[in-house]
């Protein structure tokens, strides 16, 4: 048979090939293919219309996640608040997401393309009838291959074409051949939040099934303008997704008492220089919300991080080793403490009350200390001990072999040992490769050994064997 070449169309049949491809979530090709497989099909040959996607809730049409990562389409619609898109796309990806965006012609007068693909770390689509593609926009996906959509900032213009089933560009296509939950955050003028046509379109896509976050009150960009019309905080943006691309769990943890200690710590040699390592906190900061998400009563102790305090946790922020174990000793009691930390083994003694001068042809004399070690104090004590103590092993070689004498050494029962040597990209990182030792296994027995994955589905996984092994110790007691 003879190939059909959609360039050789005339382009009004391509402008209605590309939209209705659009609505169904194809590339124009397959859309074609359907077109002639239905026209070759006798009606008995047809199969029974599929069960519509409207009868299915909005956020019961979640697809697997890529890698456990769950995908993100970022729609950034044209208004100043453009800016704010740029932070949530890092908001996300500090949450675990693949982020693609897509910008309107209007949101390309405030940010670029540019800087949204280096950001993402994936090309920014801008256009539904990109030559580039070949006719074929593949990238319609974008509105099928997501697990969700957000949109922010909404503008009232934008808001206004979703309510209607506009589908005149990338964004509108997106947002109507969609079957995933879609979250928005508007931003415009208070005036225009408040007229009665935003608010018609408002409710109308509040009983499509949209989710919405925000606006909050404040001030405008407009010099003299104050009150509710601000897009809502990246982080809270991200924090809703979060909560959508993760519903609740099971409460596998209600009424247990966990602590974690996350993050680096910082050892003063003066008030402006000190001792630091290179951990971030995310896998601390992943426990901590994994559990609470579990119900549990959380209680997170973190060094110095550039991370959102996860949700339903109590959380501390301390700086030094001794300020970390002097808030870990308030704390107790606990039924189960997770030292995530990477804490400094050594501070200066002797740390400058000012700041310490360079002095040509000397060097400071800087006297190193011990820390306390925090893991082995706790692990020891006699009176308020947690029922399961977990330490984690970050080590650059000999990765068991140094786990298993730090478990030995420290007294704890389980130790979290993984690779954080340059190369392995741990340290800083969102993926994790982590093996679990506890102090039950015998000598020659082969540590557990986990996948690869997302520092959150790491959380998720030790959270699970945790709940495990408190209840068979509940059900011993």
């Amino acid at each position: 048979m003879a190939s059909l070449t959609v360039r050789k169309l005339d382009d009004e049949i391509k402008a209605a090939l590309k939209l209705r491809a659009a609505r169904s979530g194809r590339s124009v090709e397959d859309e074609v293919r359907v077109i002639l497989r239905e026209a070759a099909e006798t009606p008995a040959q047809r199969p029974a219309a599929p069960e519509p996607m409207e009868s299915v809730p909005r956020n019961q049409r979640l697809r697997p996640a890529e890698n456990g990562r769950p995908r993100v389409t970022l729609i950034i619609g044209g208004g100043i608040a453009a800016y704010k898109a740029l932070d949530l796309i890092r908001r996300l990806k500090d949450r675990g997401c693949h982020v693609g965006c897509v910008m309107t012609r209007a949101a390309q007068q405030f940010v670029t393309p540019l800087t949204a693909s280096a950001l993402a770390d994936e090309p920014c689509y801008t256009d539904l009838f990109d030559s580039r593609s070949e006719f074929d926009a593949g990238h319609i996906r974008l509105a099928r291959d997501s697990d969700m959509i957000v949109v922010a900032p909404a503008t009232a213009d934008l808001m206004a074409k979703m309510a209607q089933g506009h589908a005149d560009d990338l964004a509108t296509a997106i947002l109507l051949a969609t079957n995933r939950p879609v979250l928005i955050a508007p931003a415009m003028n208070p005036m225009m939040w408040t007229n009665s046509a935003t608010r018609r379109n408002v409710a109308q896509l509040e009983r499509d099934g949209i989710a919405f976050i925000g606006p909050n009150s404040g001030e405008m960009a407009e010099a003299g303008e104050a009150g509710v019309g601000r897009m809502a905080e990246p982080a809270e943006i991200a924090a809703r997704a979060d909560a959508i691309l993760r519903p609740p769990q099971a409460r596998i943890l209600s009424g247990i008492r966990v602590l974690v200690t996350a993050g680096p710590t910082h050892e003063p040699i003066d008030p402006v220089r000190y001792i630091a390592n290179r951990s971030s906190g995310k896998q601390g900061f992943a426990i901590a919300a994994a559990a609470a998400r579990a119900g549990a009563d959380v209680t997170l102790i973190s060094g110095p991080v550039d991370l959102d305090d996860p949700a339903n946790v109590h959380i501390i922020h301390v700086e030094s080793a001794r300020d970390m174990l002097d808030n870990v000793q308030k704390a107790l009691p606990v039924d189960v403490a997770v030292f995530a930390a990477a804490v400094a083994d050594w501070r200066v003694a002797n740390a400058g009350a000012q700041k310490i001068k360079k002095t040509q042809g000397s060097l400071p004399q800087l006297e190193l200390t011990e820390n306390p070690d925090i893991l082995a104090t706790v692990s020891k004590l006699t009176v308020n001990r947690p029922k399961l103590v977990i330490g984690f092993a970050a080590e650059t070689e000999n990765l068991i072999a140094n786990a298993r004498s730090k478990l030995a050494r420290k007294g704890c029962d389980w130790i979290v040992a993984n690779d954080v040597s340059p190369g392995s990209g741990v340290m800083g990182g969102d993926r994790n490769t982590v093996h679990l030792i506890t102090r039950d296994d015998p000598p020659d027995h082969a540590p557990d050994v986990w996948p690869v994955m997302t520092k959150e589905d790491v959380a998720a996984t030790l959270v699970a064997r945790i709940a495990g092994a408190v209840k068979k110790d509940v059900s011993r007691s």
